[in-house]
């Protein structure tokens, strides 16, 4: 999966499951601060869709929706397997 995918699977994510417009969906938005979610919520979608496994402590300095992108991008470089079902 690359940036470009991430980035519309998360944006997919914030529209459908939280009910935000997608214009106010950007790199430098503010998962908390300017859209009021936790990002354990986004990444807990994005770990369904895509079966690697995302732990929390991977993202605990993330704050923004590029944020997001970059962790998972990481993740999937040191775990190339899906989790298992």
């Amino acid at each position: 999966m690359n940036a470009q995918e991430v980035r519309t699977l998360l944006t997919d994510a914030l529209v459908n499951l939280f009910e935000i417009e997608p214009e106010r969906i950007k790199p430098e938005t503010n998962l908390y601060k300017d859209l009021k979610i936790d990002s354990i919520d986004a990444i807990d979608h994005i770990k369904r869709e895509t079966g690697r496994k995302l732990q929390a402590e991977d993202f605990c300095n993330v704050r923004t929706v590029e944020d997001v992108v970059q962790a998972v991008l990481k993740v999937q470089t040191q775990d190339p397997e899906p989790e298992a079902e």
